[in-house]
């Protein structure tokens, strides 16, 4: 197989550097939009606890993840994948929604 670069095509050291440069602001930005995710998280986590409602919604994390697999589905990715990525995400946010409720029980109890 010949390695040969057509006259007339990028270069294709400058071209795999510019699609890198393209992959690292989104992965820039998936970072940010998770900080975003988990700003929001954290707010409902706070509502939940001083209503008292548990952490985790089983309903609502099985409709998201229905919802992201079928979003995969029309956009060409692998479903499980991204159903795997999601469900680690929302472990992450119970796990924040119950260290929240401990802080603010512990804060009523001492206030």
């Amino acid at each position: 197989m010949s390695t040969r670069h057509e006259p007339g095509s990028p270069e294709p050291g400058k071209e795999l550097l510019e699609l890198r440069k393209q992959i690292d602001r989104l992965d820039q930005s998936l970072v940010l939009l998770l900080a975003n995710r988990f700003a929001l998280t954290r707010k409902v986590g706070e509502i939940k606890a001083r209503a008292q409602l548990e952490s985790f919604d089983p309903q609502r994390e099985a409709q998201k993840l229905l919802d992201i697999r079928d979003a995969c589905t029309r956009h060409e990715l692998n479903p499980d994948m991204m159903a795997d990525i999601l469900a680690q995400i929302m472990r992450e946010t119970v796990s924040n929604h119950e260290r929240i409720k401990a802080e603010i029980a512990q804060s009523l109890a001492s206030g």
